[in-house]
């Protein structure tokens, strides 16, 4: 009903739309993104983007659906543009020139915090989203969408536009690259 109301331009409709996915679609976008800016970046394009196209949404999937296939495919072009740009994490540089990983100067302020346990967990959080890098965008888009966001391989494929089984071949193939890019943490 609040497709039809909002295809009807009505905009108090599509702002119920907004409310109702805006946090799945900032959480998706993080995980897929990597930051916060690049993440709300994607959010108000992919809800521009619906808000310009909801008059052509023909109900053959879910709203849920289509709005995630918006986001993946905003997702999937600023990770293309990334690779091309060699982005890497936020960097300053210190008095003597040297760089340095803003995300590594972020204190950690829970109580009774173990330094040890925050050094391997970093470590192992840079291992992961180093072996996370080297997939292809779209075995990252499959394997965090899966994983991450707990969605069924049919709706990984019907937000990718392709198939099930297509979808089930690449998250093997992005198991696969993990498993050896991590093989030596065993």
């Amino acid at each position: 009903m609040l497709i039809r109301e909002a295809q009807r331009g009505n905009r108090a409709a599509f702002e119920e739309l907004v409310r109702h996915y805006d946090q799945a679609v900032l959480r998706l976008a993080l995980h897929l993104t990597g930051t916060e800016q690049d993440a709300q970046d994607v959010y108000q394009d992919a809800f521009l983007k619906a808000y310009k196209n909801i008059g052509s949404f023909r109900f053959e999937c879910s709203f849920y659906t289509w709005i995630y296939r918006i986001v993946t495919n905003l997702c999937l072009d600023h990770l293309r543009k990334r690779n091309v740009r060699k982005e890497d994490a936020p960097v300053a540089k210190d008095a003597s020139g040297g760089e340095y990983d803003l995300l590594d100067q972020v204190p950690d302020v829970r109580a009774g915090a173990n330094p040890e346990r925050d050094l391997l967990r970093r470590q192992l959080g840079a291992r992961i989203a180093g072996a996370l890098e080297k997939l292809t965008p779209r075995e990252r888009m499959v394997f965090e969408l899966k994983h991450y966001h707990g969605l069924k391989l049919r709706t990984v494929g019907e937000i990718l536009k392709t198939t099930e089984e297509t979808a089930k071949n690449t998250l093997f193939r992005a198991t696969q690259k993990l498993r050896g890019a991590l093989a030596d943490m065993r």
